[in-house]
């Protein structure tokens, strides 16, 4: 995944935070001066999900990775083709989605 380097910073990638955090669905609230996002995990058929990760943003740079994430999904839709969100059927007892608060 290519990302763009702000001029002049060095950025470092530890170990532990290169392995990632597996995340299925993300809770999102908003005060007038910050954004907190929760990634979760939530397993089938289970009605709790586990917070793994809390990242805390401010406006402006939450509306930068929304730019930055609709630029990535507008190129990996060109090469490898349009990602489909299946609609959840009317009876289906599946909690939440990624991005459903």
């Amino acid at each position: 995944m290519a990302e763009t380097q702000p001029a002049g910073i060095e950025i470092e990638l530890g170990e532990t935070v290169a392995e990632g955090i597996y995340s299925n669905l993300v809770l999102i609230n908003h005060s007038t001066s910050e954004f907190v996002m929760d990634f979760a995990t939530m397993m089938p058929g289970m009605q709790k999900a586990r917070i793994k990760s809390r990242v805390i943003l401010t406006p402006e740079h939450a509306k930068r990775l929304l730019r930055t994430l609709q630029e990535n999904i507008a190129r990996y839709e060109s090469a490898m083709g349009k990602i489909e969100i299946p609609m959840p059927l009317p009876d289906s007892s599946a909690g939440p989605k990624m991005g459903e608060a």
